[in-house]
């Protein structure tokens, strides 16, 4: 068993899944309405921006989360954009799921189980 060629399988399942399928259509949607497009660069643009700036030790202020919250639900008030988020929302539900299930077949590696592990 190649365990790249499983991977290219998971990948070509997923690309085919119903989720991608939703994702892309919503997308659609969202590209065919200018301001729903610009509301929804705005926000990933800002939302990147925080991430970022996390990953580097720098945690916003509540005032600025809150504000990216808020955001968020007039976003969601759109319907397309709402369509968007619920479908990217299983879509990494499955990619935590199967993240879950790999790393769990690996747990025997490093669990406290491990006799191996202690003698380290």
């Amino acid at each position: 068993m190649n365990i790249y060629d499983k991977a290219h399988d998971l990948a070509k399942a997923m690309k085919e899944s119903q989720e991608v399928e939703e994702i892309t259509s919503a997308m659609k949607l969202v590209d065919a309405d200018p301001e729903s497009r610009r509301m929804l660069d705005d926000f990933r643009q800002r939302q990147m921006e925080l991430q970022q700036r996390m990953m580097s030790g720098d945690m916003p202020a509540q005032e600025e989360m809150e504000k990216m919250e808020k955001q968020f639900e007039v976003l969601s008030l759109n319907l397309n954009i709402r369509r968007l988020f619920d479908a990217e929302r299983r879509l990494s539900v499955i990619i935590e799921d199967v993240n879950k299930i790999i790393s769990d077949s690996l747990q025997h590696l490093y669990g406290p189980a491990n006799p191996k592990r202690s003698r380290l």
